[in-house]
């Protein structure tokens, strides 16, 4: 019994090697998916058999930062900037401060501590972020910033915005057009200005690009401004806020004008401070029956677009945030690959440390002549959107 016991275990044994080397030696061969951890890049095996593993690397993560959900502008931001990048194979971790500076700190140490690879990041305060992106640097995550330069710090790579000394040159434009001032209209014609947070490096682009363009109205007495309020550090209006923007129009109405003195157009950097503007105005009589002042604005917001169609708000500036949005992911996409990105601007945004290089994309005047083309026929908006 024990040799046929024997006999049957080294018989056995035979079995299972045969089987091992007929596998070792067959035609099929499996397929092998990794994703590379450091550029994100999917490399595969060639195989037969149609089988095939788990990626073995982590994918990559890109943090974005974006200031606030009170303007529709950011939330399609956000929005856009989490579809370009998931399409490019990236996990995403969208924040939003609320406008808040450190809420925003906060997300980026928490974004960092946890392990993001690259960080997009929108400011509230551009000048508020040196201590946090020194500890980017440090854990070698690399910074694009986004529409809002970041100022203060050699640790921004790049930079994604609009030409936004452009957008204000579009904003008084608009207003000198909606005047007849170049159509021959002397005047003079009553203006005020708006500027937005004095916070946010654009706003200076913004005001100085429309100081180029009515200035020297002012200088020939073309155009007036009435309440005397003319330098940036008067006009300015913290956090972009329509609400103060409204008191202080209610203020500027009071002080500086009547039945006999009225204000022909305002200069208002943006939408959200566009639509505080008109509600003061309405409060003291204009609009409906009344005189209709020309009212700038930026960003091609669904309430002002309303405003636009109703006759009410004459021009905003349209920023196509799907086009930013793209722009920003492929430069995320290409600092990660280890290539270099596609920048148009090298000399523009100094940040006090730097001058950051940058891709500018191009800004859209929009008014009820062409509100159709710029918003509607490019599928931003659809009809029923601005009804």
């Amino acid at each position: 019994m024990k040799r046929r016991n024997l006999m049957s275990v080294i018989m056995a044994m035979i079995l299972v090697l045969a089987m091992a080397l007929s596998a070792c030696g067959g035609s099929e061969t499996t397929t092998t998916t990794t994703k590379a951890a450091d550029d994100g890049e999917t490399t595969t095996t060639a195989a037969d058999d149609g089988e095939t593993t788990e990626p073995t690397g982590e994918t990559l993560k890109v943090g974005i930062a974006m200031p606030t959900k009170s303007s529709e502008r950011w939330i399609d931001d956000g929005n856009n900037m989490v579809k370009v990048l998931q399409d490019l194979g990236y996990e995403t971790d969208l924040q939003y401060a609320e406008d808040v500076i450190e809420n925003q700190v906060s997300q980026l140490e928490n974004m960092i501590t946890t392990g993001v690879d690259c960080l997009v990041i929108a400011s509230i305060d551009g000048e508020a972020l040196g201590q946090v992106l020194n500890k980017a640097g440090e854990e070698g995550i690399p910074v694009i910033a986004y529409d809002r330069l970041i100022r203060g710090s050699e640790f921004v790579d790049y930079y994604a915005t609009f030409d936004n000394f452009k957008v204000g040159v579009q904003q008084a434009t608009t207003l000198i057009e909606g005047l007849g001032i170049d159509a021959g209209e002397a005047g003079p014609f009553n203006i005020e200005l708006f500027a937005g947070s004095p916070d946010d490096n654009n706003a200076y682009f913004f005001f100085n690009g429309a100081m180029s363009v009515l200035q020297p109205y002012i200088d020939d007495g073309t155009i007036v401004v009435q309440s005397g309020q003319t330098d940036f550090e008067q006009v300015a209006t913290l956090r972009w806020d329509g609400a103060t923007a409204q008191a202080r129009m209610d203020n500027i109405l009071t002080a500086n004008y009547s039945a006999d003195v009225q204000v022909d157009a305002v200069l208002s950097p943006y939408d959200g401070i566009s639509i505080g503007i008109i509600s003061a105005l309405k409060g003291a009589g204009y609009f409906g029956d009344g005189k209709k002042p020309i009212v700038s604005g930026q960003d091609a917001e669904v309430g002002s677009m309303k405003s636009i169609i109703a006759g009410e708000q004459y021009s905003t500036i349209f920023k196509d945030t799907r086009e930013l949005a793209k722009k920003a992911a492929t430069m995320v996409d290409a600092v990660l690959k280890g290539t270099e990105p596609e920048i148009n601007d090298t000399e523009t945004y100094d940040n006090g440390i730097k001058v950051v290089p940058s891709y500018l994309l191009e800004p859209v005047p929009v008014t009820i002549d062409n509100y159709k083309e710029a918003v509607i026929d490019t599928g931003y908006y659809t009809e029923a959107d601005l009804q």
